[in-house]
């Protein structure tokens, strides 16, 4: 497997971890862009999560991974998804 299949299993992970958050959840919790570390088979992956957009009727979010080395990290993978907001209550 290569690098980057590597870093896909990782974001992939991530991306449903994340997206199965509420709007709610996901602006409590990427009020600051949130990075950390994973294990994954012996190897150690940087993680990256960043709202991009909080609209009025969604919020677009990031998550970046990569494993720390020069030079491919300067390219990390990503993947984003949009989260609905439910609408207003009357």
């Amino acid at each position: 497997m290569n690098r980057r299949d590597e870093w896909r299993t990782i974001l992939d992970a991530e991306m449903r971890t994340w997206s199965a958050k509420t709007c709610d959840q996901l602006i409590s919790e990427l009020h600051e862009v949130q990075c950390y570390e994973v294990r994954f088979d012996s190897k150690v992956y940087q993680v990256e999560v960043q709202l991009l957009e909080d609209t009025d009727t969604y919020v677009h979010v990031m998550i970046a991974v990569d494993d720390g080395t020069l030079p491919a990290s300067f390219r990390p993978l990503t993947g984003t998804f949009v989260r609905d907001k439910p609408p207003p209550q009357e």
